[in-house]
């Protein structure tokens, strides 16, 4: 494997239109040579970053580390470069692996074949030095291989993150279709919120945003709830090095407002509840159940991010009542608000009838969406960009009363505002303060 301190290339994977927030967050952590592609990010970096690239990054789905770039024209070309690695720097005869293949070329054209000639190789690699061999094992290895060809591009990778980063291990109940949560901190981190207002979702099925943006405020790592990654399996793997990466907790902030969430399906806000307690963040979310037209006013000041129904299961009709809905509830309970939304239909966000600050190309599983700005503001919209430029637009406006000069202006009541850090002892109770990860994990997931 590699040395503690030694630099060496890894690539981070994320869905389509969040390469560039990967950057950010991996530039953050102290990468190196960070270079956005296509789904993807590369970048350099040590033992300490893998650990920290998998722990802290929101947007990826998963940390690659390639060990050999090579050309092949088939897949015997394939099996004898991979046969020519030393193996056993990065596995025993006693540990189990398992192959996966992205395959985009002409000249391959059945990737379980080449992910079949990469265990082969492997395999007899061990068989011909050592007399035995590993076992493959597809469930749960001890060693996840990754191989890539593009055209006659190959590169074999080992995964240190194992199940994918998006599975964050608080979803105990999700709704009929869960926003995936690598998704869901990506719009998130797309809007520039970071805590310093509320946080309001009216249809919030299975609470993910809302958890999501708890954990963004609050600077929660969000692979602290992770069953185990990959590289604690790995034969170099350092325990000491990852238990104070880990534990350490000098990052986290507090967070003064709250994320609101409501539902029109009881079911949903049931299942946003167990989720929100097995992250142990009730105490930054308020839950309710409400449809959405009957919103009638936000808590100031805040922020709206939202994933409305698309139309896999409501017919087109119900459809367009409900977007035409969504614009007129923007326009009266919303007011001071930028209000984001993710849909994929053309025709949904022409009934709400506002022209978007904003459109951003992303991907929701096999749907070509776009995420839009609204910016809610009264008046008209010539008079309000004229007194932007004039620096009098205020987003919230300040209400004095005429006798006292008190600002009466609508601010979240105290029950809605967090106390600092002293209100993250649901948070702590469930992480526990400076635990073992291990037997944090066992404690926690074995009840």
């Amino acid at each position: 494997m590699q040395e503690q301190n030694l630099k060496f290339e890894m690539v981070g994977k994320t869905l389509y239109g969040l390469e560039e927030i990967l950057a950010g967050e991996l530039t953050a952590l102290g990468a190196d040579e960070v270079q956005p592609g296509r789904r993807m990010v590369s970048f350099t970096g040590d033992r300490a970053l893998l650990y920290k690239a998998n722990i802290y990054c929101r947007t990826a789905l998963r940390i690659l580390m390639p060990i050999c770039h090579f050309k092949a024209r088939d897949a015997e070309g394939v099996y004898r470069k991979t046969k020519e690695i030393a193996w056993e720097d990065y596995m025993s005869l006693d540990k189990t692996f398992a192959i996966d293949s992205v395959i985009h070329s002409e000249d391959f054209n059945h990737s379980k074949f080449v992910a079949y000639k990469t265990k082969d190789a492997i395999v007899d690699y061990f068989t011909e030095k050592y007399g035995k061999r590993p076992s493959v094992r597809i469930n749960n290895p001890d060693l996840y291989i990754h191989i890539h060809i593009s055209h006659n591009d190959c590169t074999l990778s080992i995964d240190s993150s194992g199940e994918s980063l998006h599975k964050r291990g608080y979803r105990l109940d999700p709704s009929e279709a869960p926003l995936n949560e690598v998704l869901a901190a990506g719009m998130i981190l797309k809007t520039g919120w970071r805590g310093e207002s509320n946080f309001v979702d009216p249809m919030c099925g299975s609470g993910t945003l809302l958890i999501e943006a708890a954990m963004i405020a609050l600077n929660i790592p969000p692979g602290i709830y992770r069953r185990e990654f990959a590289f604690e399996k790995w034969i170099d793997f350092d325990r000491e090095l990852f238990d104070r990466i880990y534990n350490d907790e000098d990052d986290e902030r507090p967070f003064a407002f709250k994320c609101y969430g409501s539902d029109i399906s009881p079911a949903a806000i049931e299942a946003a509840d167990k989720n929100i307690r097995q992250a142990g963040l009730q105490k930054y979310i308020e839950l309710k159940v409400l449809p959405f037209q009957q919103y009638n006013e936000a808590p100031q000041p805040g922020i709206m991010v939202t994933n409305p129904p698309y139309g896999e299961r409501i017919s087109a009709r119900d459809l367009s009542g409900l977007y035409s809905m969504i614009g007129e509830r923007m326009k009266h309970a919303f007011m001071g608000y930028n209000v984001w939304i993710l849909s994929y239909r053309e025709e949904c966000f022409e009934k709400i009838a506002l022209r978007p600050g904003e459109k951003v190309k992303l991907m929701n599983g096999s749907l070509e969406c776009e995420y839009r700005r609204y910016e809610m503001f009264e008046g008209k919209n010539k008079e309000y960009k004229k007194s932007l430029n004039e620096g009098e637009a205020k987003p919230h406006k300040e209400k004095r009363h005429a006798d006292t000069g008190k600002d009466t202006s609508r601010r979240p009541p105290k029950h809605f505002a967090g106390d600092g850090l002293d209100d993250s002892e649901d948070y702590n109770a469930f992480r526990g303060r400076k635990p073992a990860p291990k037997t944090f994990r066992k404690k926690r997931f074995d009840n």
